[in-house]
């Protein structure tokens, strides 16, 4: 696979980013397969951060040469474009997945699937991440991304995230309160260069049963409401007092199709990418939504999926 690699001084820069990152840098790792579209083309650099020692590496890089950087993390809210990411791609390794829980509070790393501290939480006896089951990113694009869910999000229950700048150039985390990570709906005040390390949620005593039983009607409820296959989940964020799948609907797109990407019939607000299909099709396919609703309804529909290269 050829890399998305730039000539002259953005070249430069590659080259001189690969040698910081050194061992364990590779070129041309493609990004589509960690992503939920499982479509999309390569990174001109790519680092798993699987120790202090390469996160180290990977800060000074990044300071020292300004290159553009992406975190993937489970790629569930991620479309990258067919012809890749000119820049570094990072994913932090299985050392930063623990999940500990002591009293009420709960302590996870940024890598650990949403889902699966939605089970230990509950294992746990507390309550009130049930409805992160639901959510198929990790924990530290769920705090990026102030990801939620029926009815609750993570500004809800976050008491603090650890943040490493990597523009910085320091590995050392800085502990920010949920009040200085200016959470709104679908989003906060995190940069591309802020890597989340960690996250400490403050949760409440509950009945394991009950919260089971919860977890259990929201699985049942995705299934039966929500597409599977290849997408991100929703595509576009509700508008105020307003659904983006209603909107969707109305405008007649449920099915519309450009190339191998079509609008879910299950769900309007649902993207579907074909296996072995094309990135650059949903992108179509969004744009066109976007055209079509705002021509009809004269709303301008705002991205939840974050588009890449």
């Amino acid at each position: 696979m050829v890399s998305p690699v730039p000539t002259g001084q953005g070249a430069a820069t590659l080259d001189k980013a690969a040698r910081l990152l050194a061992p364990g840098v590779r070129r041309g790792v493609l990004l589509g397969p960690m992503t939920t579209y499982r479509v999309g083309g390569p990174a001109a650099l790519f680092l798993e951060i699987g120790d202090e020692a390469a996160l180290e590496r990977a800060c000074r890089a990044v300071a020292t040469t300004g290159v553009p950087v992406l975190v993937v993390g489970k790629g569930s809210n991620l479309l990258v474009a067919d012809a890749g990411f000119p820049g570094l791609a990072l994913r932090l390794g299985d050392r930063y997945g623990a999940v500990a829980c002591e009293g009420e509070s709960l302590v996870a790393g940024a890598a650990a699937a949403y889902p699966v501290v939605a089970r230990r939480s509950v294992a746990a006896g507390l309550a009130g991440l049930e409805w992160a089951v639901g959510i198929p990113g990790s924990v530290g694009g769920a705090v990026r991304m102030n990801a939620g869910g029926h009815g609750a999000e993570t500004s809800d229950v976050l008491v603090a995230a650890e943040i490493v700048d990597l523009a910085a150039g320091v590995p050392a985390p800085r502990r920010l309160g949920r009040a200085e990570l200016g959470f709104a709906y679908r989003t906060s005040c995190l940069g591309p260069s802020d890597l989340v390390i960690g996250a400490e949620y403050r949760l409440e005593a509950g009945d394991r049963d009950a919260s089971a039983a919860r977890l259990g009607e929201i699985v049942r409820w995705r299934r039966e409401n929500q597409p599977g296959g290849q997408n991100a989940g929703s595509v576009f964020t509700n508008p105020p007092g307003d659904s983006a799948g209603r909107l969707v609907d109305s405008a007649g797109l449920k099915g519309f199709r450009i190339g191998t990407a079509a609008v879910s019939r299950k769900h309007a607000n649902f993207i579907q990418a074909d296996p072995g299909g094309s990135a650059d099709d949903v992108r179509r396919v969004i744009d066109a939504v976007r055209a079509k609703v705002a021509e009809r309804t004269g709303v301008e529909l705002a991205l939840e999926v974050r588009l890449v290269g």
